[in-house]
């Protein structure tokens, strides 16, 4: 069996200790991290070295910033859009390994609506959705995975009502999600559990995520050649119901392929 995981870690810097145990107890083969708040430089390679991965690392000091870490040394890697006004922003990165592209990304928070902001995380998923046009085919073997600030139906929100038509529920947001979709990818959670109700963030705020009232924005998502490979998807609450160290508002969610 062959795991993929993205987790957003909210900081490298303040959850290093937590990520290393958790792979020790959950061993990953290929991890695709978003918002490492940290320079490459900085980045704690020989840590994880010392449990067999091999880390790629797009980074950015306070903001932002995504990894890639495999078992395996990856065939290629890529950093960024290739693009000057989106890569001012560290949000992409992605690698083959064998006939499999992975691809790890973080999308804009966005804001409400009719801010930059907003407009700005609109624009992104639009070139997310042309940087797949230009250079892959839904016939491809492609992982899309990261933080995508979206909660597609409102089974991926605790309350629908509650959060109806803020950040991350915006019928502008949903529109743009389903359209990356609609190229070729397929939500692997959902395609594996189409009415399970399980969140991957929430609120540091009021202990949301003891209450589990949280979202779903976190995605691991699969073109259809992978589709009869896919054998689990699931949210590991374990990183994120830790007291100390700190966890992140965001749990990791995890794929098992036979491959």
């Amino acid at each position: 069996m062959y795991k993929v995981a993205s987790h957003n870690v909210n900081s490298i810097r303040a959850r290093k200790e937590l990520e290393l145990e958790w792979l020790k107890r959950e061993p990953i083969d290929l991890l695709g991290l978003q918002e490492l708040k940290q320079e490459e430089k900085n980045f704690p390679f020989e840590e994880f070295k010392e449990l067999g991965y091999r880390c790629y690392v797009f980074g950015q000091k306070t903001y932002n910033g995504v990894a890639l870490c495999s078992k395996d040394e990856l065939d290629e890697v890529y950093k960024g859009f290739g693009d000057e006004s989106l890569d001012v922003q560290k949000r992409l990165i992605y690698g083959r390994r064998g006939d499999i592209w992975f691809i790890n990304v973080y999308v804009p928070h966005g804001d409400l609506r009719g801010t930059d902001k907003f407009y700005y995380k609109l624009h992104f998923y639009e070139k997310l959705h042309e940087f797949l046009k230009e250079n892959f085919s839904p016939k491809d073997k492609v992982v899309l995975m990261g933080d995508f600030n979206v909660a597609a139906e409102d089974i991926d929100v605790y309350d629908p009502q509650v959060l109806k038509d803020s950040i991350g529920t915006m019928p502008e947001e949903r529109e743009a999600f389903k359209r990356l979709l609609s190229w070729g990818l397929i939500d692997a959670f959902r395609y594996k559990y189409p009415d399970k109700v399980q969140y991957t963030w929430w609120d540091y705020i009021g202990g949301m995520v003891w209450k589990n009232k949280g979202m779903r924005i976190d995605y691991i998502l699969i073109t259809e050649p992978l589709k009869e490979y896919l054998r689990d998807v699931y949210v590991d609450m374990w990183p994120r119901r830790r007291r100390t160290p700190k966890p992140s508002d965001h749990a990791p969610v995890v794929a098992v392929f036979e491959l």
